[in-house]
C-alpha cells in the first residue's frame, strides 16, 4: 500500500498508533493515499460543526493539493467556515460548557452568542454580516432570473472581493476559499436546515426575493451529483467516500450509486471505490450512522472488495490526523 512522505506528525503517528482505533486511523489514511495513487478521486463529506472546529486549517491544504475532488457538506458547514473567516476575533470559547446552567445559556442568548459545544458564534459580527452580503446576491440573481446553488452564491461572494477587508484569519486556513479558488464541485443537501437557509426563507416570505427557486436545492443537487459521478467514476478511476460524522452529509450522496443502478438502470457505473467513516456513533441496532460498512453492500453502495474503514472516535481529533498523514506532514 502506497504511503505519503513523512513529516514529524506522520512519523509520530506511525510509531505510536499501532492498535485499535489508532491502528484503523493509519490504515484508513494509507487506504486514502492508495486510492488516489490508483487514479481514484475522493469525496469528503462534512457533518456536525467541523467548520466551527476549524477543520479548514488542514482541509484547505487537502483541497489545494488535489487530495479531494468533491465535497458534500451540510449548510451549516458551508456557512460556518465563512462566519469564522470574518468574525473569528469575536468568537468566544467556553471551556466549562458542561457546567452551564439554563440561566447561563440565556445570558449567552441575550448577548447574541450562539453556542456550539465550547464555541460561541457571534450573531451580529458573523451571521448578520454574511446575511447582508449574500442577500444582495440573492436579490440581484432574483431580478435577473438567475438560479444558483447555495455554494455557488458563497463562491461568488468570496471571489468578488466583498469580504476581503473583513478577514480575521489567515485565508489559507479557510477551506471555502480554497474550494472557491479551485471551483471545487460541491453538494449541500438540506441547505434549508441552516442559518442562511432560514434567513433565505424569511426574505422570501418578506418579498425581498420573489422567486423561492432562485436558490437551487435538494433534488437538483442529486441530479448534479448523478451527472458528476457518471462522468468521473470509471473502472480505472473510482470515487472514494470519506465520511466525517453521520446524518445527511453522508446519507444523501452515498445513495447516488444505487440510484444510478436501480432507478436509472445504468450499466458500467462502478460503486464507491473506498469507504471510511469517522463517527462516535458506535455499532448499534437500527442506527444508520452506527451501521458497519458491510451493511452498505446490501444497498448497492459498496462492493465486497471495497476497502472499508470505520474509526469510532472524535472527528475533530481524527480527521486532521488522517489529513496530516495523507499530506505527509
Amino acid at each position: 500500500m502506497s504511503k505519503s512522505t513523512s513529516g514529524p506528525v506522520s512519523e509520530f503517528l506511525r510509531h505510536q498508533y499501532r492498535h485499535f482505533n489508532a491502528a484503523t486511523l493509519i490504515d484508513a489514511a494509507d487506504g486514502y493515499s492508495a486510492h488516489l495513487g490508483n487514479n481514484g478521486k475522493m469525496m469528503i463529506t462534512l457533518a456536525g460543526a467541523m467548520s466551527t472546529a476549524e477543520l479548514g486549517i488542514s482541509l484547505a491544504e487537502m483541497i489545494r493539493q488535489d487530495k479531494v475532488q468533491i465535497i458534500t457538506c451540510t449548510g451549516a458547514n458551508l456557512e460556518e467556515d465563512i462566519f469564522n473567516l470574518v468574525a473569528h476575533d469575536f468568537y468566544e470559547r467556553v471551556p466549562h460548557y458542561r457546567d452551564l446552567t439554563a440561566d447561563d445559556e440565556q445570558a449567552l442568548l441575550d448577548r447574541h452568542m450562539n453556542r456550539v459545544t465550547d464555541t460561541c458564534i457571534p450573531e451580529m459580527e458573523a451571521m448578520r454580516r454574511i446575511e447582508k452580503v449574500v442577500l444582495d446576491e440573492w436579490m440581484a440573481a432574483d431580478k435577473k432570473g438567475e438560479r444558483l446553488f447555495p455554494h455557488e452564491f458563497m463562491y461568488r461572494i468570496l471571489k468578488n472581493g466583498q469580504l476581503d477587508g473583513s478577514y480575521q484569519i489567515d485565508p489559507k486556513n479557510s477551506w471555502m476559499i480554497a474550494a472557491a479558488e479551485k471551483n471545487l464541485p460541491m453538494i449541500v443537501p438540506g441547505w434549508e436546515d441552516s442559518t442562511l437557509g432560514n434567513m433565505y426563507a424569511g426574505h422570501c416570505i418578506a418579498g425581498d426575493v420573489k422567486n423561492v427557486h432562485t436558490v437551487r436545492t435538494g433534488i437538483e443537487y442529486m441530479m448534479e451529483l448523478a451527472e458528476w459521478y457518471t462522468n468521473n467514476a470509471k473502472d480505472d478511476s473510482t470515487i472514494g467516500f470519506f465520511q466525517i460524522g453521520g446524518g445527511i452529509a453522508g446519507d444523501f450522496p452515498i445513495c447516488v450509486v444505487p440510484m444510478l443502478h436501480q432507478d436509472l438502470q445504468r450499466d458500467n457505473v462502478p460503486v464507491w471505490g473506498y469507504f471510511c467513516q469517522i463517527s462516535d456513533s458506535t455499532t448499534s441496532y437500527g442506527s444508520y450512522s452506527g451501521a458497519v460498512p458491510n451493511e452498505k453492500i446490501t444497498w448497492g453502495k459498496l462492493a465486497v472488495d471495497t476497502p472499508k474503514f470505520i474509526v469510532e472516535s472524535d472527528a475533530s481529533i481524527v480527521a486532521p490526523l488522517i489529513f496530516a498523514l495523507v499530506l505527509g506532514w
